[in-house]
């Protein structure tokens, strides 16, 4: 019986090969044999999830007709791939991709760790804070307070609650955006949003433009939805979009959707100023794309003085090019799982009848505690809580990352959850492996590109702070060590941190 799944052309595979930089060869330090590097490569493909567990690889000629290599160095890795437990081979089936024994699956998104696993690993992971008390505690007790009359309906709302709604549509019209609640709809965070909005505008094979380097998970989401992503690269630094690479795209490739994060973007912290927003928004109906803008970032502003532009769908006042999907998750607490779209009605409705075969609507508790919030004045306090503390650990984190690892380049944005850090000519995804040796996990570029981009940077998100900062970074520097010079895949497992 066939265990393959999936399968991985030999052209995708050299591509993705292509992208892991050579690490640097130290003083005294011998380059591994070609067959070594190659299984090397393939292992950390796996690993990161870039190629899929069971997923058919290319023959041995093909391959190595790729790699422009011998098919004696391609039977070479293979055949040390299987002997390490991360291929299996069946005479007239091919060869397929697997983990070893005990291993876990490698993930394509970049899931928290479990609780057990936090005293000796710092998680670099996830850019999610814990949750801003007493806000959080207020909030549920406050809807405890309000559930009473909904205990006695259904519990079903499929575009959520009422006063939710309403409330939600009164922010967006203090912010000069005029909106009725027939624009809006609580989803289950903004993940649910936008798998929502995938499915109903673009089906399989359609095209999805998106920003190069964009957000793993919804890059993963759509992937999964069987969308084609176009990339379509940011510009230098903290400036925003690079208008004339999104005007080539909207026009050549004419995608269905395109997603973008104006505000702090996710992974960069860029910010979109006005005449690129508005710019957009122009190109995007010209080509016929719906604009999906992901503002859970939006209310993150980290430095005094920083100025927000108007939000996207300000630029649209017929809403027939820009969908917003807000969210909780991000200025609150990950854990409050709730999300929003805002949207032209009938898009609303459209979405609203497509959820009956979905999830059927949002949990009604924490719509109480997200309305409780924004109706007492607590949403600001909490945010700005949120703030204070996201600045702290930024601070602290940039002058460890600077102590520790001079060569590293990055720059500083003014809001958002995330640094992206270019490595000093370092492979990401060796650094992510090795990480995990040194007690630090921390998420490769690759996983925020398509298909193989952004080897040589990583994403460190604002989490950690104080002593757990300096810890973290000693550790990554630790890491940076070993891939330079080619230790051996074992080491000292970390000792215990408490901060």
């Amino acid at each position: 019986m066939v265990k393959w799944t999936s399968a991985v052309g030999a052209a995708q595979l050299a591509r993705q090969l292509g992208s892991q930089q050579d690490r640097p060869a130290g003083p005294g330090t011998r380059r591994p044999p070609a067959y070594r590097a190659l299984a090397d490569g393939i292992r950390l493909l796996v690993l990161e999830g870039r190629v899929p567990v069971a997923a058919r690889l290319p023959a041995e000629r093909e391959l190595a007709l790729a790699l422009s290599v011998s098919r004696t160095t391609v039977a070479a890795a293979y055949e040390a791939l299987r002997n390490e437990g991360f291929l299996e081979s069946r005479r007239g089936a091919g060869s397929w991709t697997a983990v070893p024994a005990g291993n876990p699956l490698p993930a394509r998104g970049l899931e928290p760790l479990p609780p057990e696993a936090l005293g000796s690993l710092i998680d670099l992971g996830t850019a999610a804070l814990p949750a801003p008390e007493p806000w959080l505690t207020r909030a549920v007790r406050g809807a405890l307070e309000e559930l009473p009359p909904y205990a006695h309906t259904h519990g079903d709302y499929p575009a959520g609650l009422p006063a939710l709604r309403a409330m939600l549509a009164e922010r967006y019209t203090a912010r000069g955006i005029p909106t009725m609640p027939e624009q809006i709809m609580v989803t289950t965070g903004a993940m649910g949003a936008i798998d929502a909005i995938c499915h109903l505008f673009a089906g399989r094979g359609e095209r999805i433009a998106v920003e190069s380097p964009s957000y793993a998970n919804i890059l993963q989401l759509m992937r999964a939805a069987g969308a084609r992503l176009v990339p379509v690269a940011m510009a230098e630094g903290l400036t925003g979009w690079d208008l004339e690479r999104w005007r080539q795209v909207l026009r050549e490739a004419a995608p269905r959707l395109a997603y973008v994060v104006a505000d702090f973007h996710n992974p960069t912290g860029a910010l979109a100023d006005e005449d690129q927003r508005r710019r957009l928004v122009e190109l995007a109906r010209s080509a016929g794309t719906v604009v999906v803008v992901d503002e859970t970032m939006s209310e993150l502003a980290l430095d005094e003085g920083t100025a927000l532009p108007r939000p996207v769908c300000g630029f649209d006042p017929a809403g027939s090019t820009v969908i917003t999907v807000g969210s909780a998750s991000k200025a609150f607490w990950a854990g409050m799982r709730i999300g929003w779209v805002r949207a032209a009605p009938d898009v609303i409705r459209s979405l609203i009848a497509a959820r009956a075969y979905a999830d059927l609507g949002t949990p009604v508790l924490e719509q109480l505690a997200v309305n409780w919030l924004l109706s007492t004045g607590g949403w600001e306090r909490a945010v700005a809580q949120r703030c204070v503390q996201a600045r702290e650990n930024r601070d602290a984190l940039v002058a460890a990352v600077r102590r520790e690892l001079p060569d590293w380049e990055f720059e500083v944005p003014h809001g958002g959850l995330t640094l992206w850090v270019r490595t000093g000519g370092l492979s990401g995804s060796r650094l992510a492996e090795a990480g995990e040796r040194a007690g630090v996990r921390v998420p490769s570029g690759p996983r925020f590109g398509v298909d193989g981009a952004f080897e040589g940077y990583v994403r460190l998100p604002f989490t950690v702070g104080g002593a757990v900062a300096q810890e973290a970074a000693s550790r990554l520097a630790a890491a940076a060590h070993l891939v330079r010079t080619g230790a051996p895949g074992t080491t000292e497992p970390p000792r215990t941190f408490v901060a």
